[in-house]
């Protein structure tokens, strides 16, 4: 009989780059909370941090598949009266492409207290973004 072994949450984390240009947002979102969850290691607890870091990079060049982008619209709310804002898919990946992807990154992770703590570890940038070379990256292909 195999033993369960839990992991203890003192191990080292890696660093992961992923180049979004040409990618279909959900296809990156899905890479991305598995990488941050950390459930392409065979280590993987679903209650402790054990995810890596990850750097995504040329956000404006994310693809929307099908007519997302002409009829699709994002709302967010400022909790005060008549505070909600709506933004078309062009305008999105237009002006606010890193949080477009942020936001379909954060919709992909489990709603708890676990999924704010990962969410610190993603960096999104719409363009190339700044040197994380003192991290050394590893560059992560999506198929």
């Amino acid at each position: 009989m195999q033993k369960t072994t839990m992991l203890k949450n003192n191990q080292e984390k890696k660093w992961y780059e992923i180049d979004a240009s040409g990618l279909i947002l959900g296809k990156l979102a899905v890479e991305a909370a598995n990488i941050l969850r950390g459930k392409n290691k065979p280590t993987f607890t679903p209650n402790i941090d054990c995810g890596d870091y990850l750097i995504v990079r040329n956000a404006s060049k994310i693809v929307l598949s099908g007519n997302k982008k002409d009829k699709e619209n994002w709302y967010t709310h400022s909790q005060y009266i008549g505070g909600l804002r709506t933004r078309s898919g062009r305008e999105m990946l237009e002006k606010y492409s890193d949080e477009l992807v942020l936001t379909a990154v954060k919709g992909m992770l489990p709603k708890n207290r676990l999924s704010r703590q990962l969410l610190t570890k993603l960096k999104v940038f719409a363009d190339n973004g700044p040197d994380f070379a003192a991290q050394k990256p590893i560059k992560y292909n999506i198929k």
